[in-house]
């Protein structure tokens, strides 16, 4: 069962945060990263959940995701969870738990927030001084929401599609909400404020 879980309301976005088991790392190579994000949109379309942004980071992941069903978010991290442990059991022979029994999921029930949390993941990377700039993160859905790059595991959220009419526009709109990220800044001032940013806290 999740550990911290609202319950699911078909059509209501949530903020997942899914956790490596003692806050250890969950992915050992960039084909690991890979695998997942294939399991993420296998099980996203099985569970008929939409998966709006994201972020892997060593020891977790940011999800934005928007289920269709009643407890789809549940079965889709269930599968992923067990799938990817699976796979790192097999390939690493690595023995015991990968992730944490549970995940986190905080609903985003005011449509303008959904973009300040999309920012708030998008910015994990650079929060986290793995990069100084969000696309250079290649683990993220940045590259996709402010470039344009091809990215078939993403549904654009009604928040994000209303930006403008063509891609071109909601992308360059996006990429201004980016524009005075300043690289070198405290990591909690820095998650601190997009946390403002949003309405409410994150953990993760």
């Amino acid at each position: 069962m999740p550990s911290s879980f609202h319950a699911e309301i078909p059509g209501h976005t949530l903020h997942v945060i899914q956790r490596g088991h003692g806050h250890a790392e969950c992915f050992f190579s960039p084909d690991d990263r890979i695998a997942y994000l294939r399991w993420l949109g296998e099980y996203a379309h099985h569970t008929a959940s939409c998966v709006h942004a994201y972020a892997l980071m060593g020891n977790h992941v940011h999800l934005l995701i928007t289920p269709s069903v009643r407890g789809g978010t549940a079965a889709l991290m269930r599968l992923l969870q067990e799938r990817h442990s699976r796979h790192v059991a097999e390939f690493w022979q690595r023995e015991g738990l990968l992730w944490e029994e549970g995940f986190d999921a905080t609903p985003v029930h005011i449509h303008r927030y959904v973009l300040a949390c999309m920012r708030y993941i998008e910015l994990n990377p650079v929060r986290a001084r793995m990069v100084s700039r969000p696309e250079q993160f290649r683990w993220s859905s940045h590259r996709c929401n402010a470039l344009g790059e091809e990215n078939e595991l993403l549904t654009p959220h009604s928040a994000y599609a209303v930006l403008a009419r063509s891609a071109p526009a909601r992308q360059a709109i996006y990429r201004e909400m980016f524009r005075n990220v300043k690289p070198g800044g405290t990591r909690r001032r820095a998650a601190a404020t997009d946390e403002q940013e949003a309405g409410f806290g994150f953990k993760g």
